[in-house]
């Protein structure tokens, strides 16, 4: 019988535990084979992988058991690194409306982050998989039907999603107490409380995560000039 209760990546490492705690969870390693299967040999589709690893196999799994703030990168390269270079790697073969899978992105995002989905996900490991493949999927999704748009028109998408998350990592920035349950006692031996690796959570939302969609608004935006000087 699975043991569905507790953290999927297991309990808060100390900082001498860290680098030790790889996953191999069968689960997840077949997960990843048939993700490398779908996603097919190009250099998008490969170096999506590579992040999806470094999300779910690596030590960075552990951490953020530990950190909300270590899952807010998690977070962060799942829906605006991985998600995106699997889009590029499965394009859509012509236009297709974003509006949908723009705010359905926006709904997970958010949802996620209310405090009691947030630790029930990390209490439990078949809500933190549905966690997780709703994250990718409807990432998956926005970023499909962006790069779909012509001449570069997705760039404002991308930063309305950027917007989105921006708000909501300046609501956690600014909060005036820690709203998770699940990091109330294990942040202390990383050197912050949980309120201080909250606000560092919310910080890196805010901002250092704006710089993944700014390069693919830029990626975008390239697209639409050289689009312009072939029309001229």
């Amino acid at each position: 019988m699975i043991a569905w209760e507790g953290s999927y990546c297991g309990p808060a490492p100390t900082p001498a535990e860290l680098w030790t705690s790889w996953n191999l969870d069968p689960f997840a390693l077949a997960l990843m084979a048939a993700l490398a299967l779908w996603a097919g040999r190009s250099r998008p589709g490969v170096a999506g992988m590579v992040v999806l690893a470094v999300v779910f196999l690596s030590p960075l799994c552990a951490l953020s058991s530990a950190l909300f703030s270590a899952r807010v990168v998690h977070h962060v390269l799942l829906v605006a690194v991985a998600a995106p270079l699997l889009a590029l790697s499965r394009p859509a073969r012509g236009a297709t409306s974003v509006g949908l899978p723009f705010l359905a992105a926006t709904a997970a995002l958010w949802l996620w982050h209310l405090p009691a989905a947030y630790d029930a996900a990390l209490g439990h490991k078949a809500v933190y998989w549905a966690m997780q493949a709703s994250l990718l999927a409807s990432a998956f999704a926005f970023w499909r039907a962006a790069f779909s748009q012509p001449h570069g028109a997705g760039a404002l998408w991308v930063f309305g999603a950027y917007v989105t998350m921006g708000m909501l990592g300046a609501i956690l920035t600014l909060a005036p107490k820690a709203l998770y349950a699940t990091h109330a006692l294990t942040t202390d031996v990383w050197g912050l409380s949980p309120l201080a690796d909250q606000t560092l959570g919310g910080l890196i939302m805010w901002m250092p995560a704006g710089l993944a969609y700014a390069a693919w608004g830029a990626m975008l935006a390239g697209r639409a000039w050289r689009s312009m000087r072939q029309a001229a």
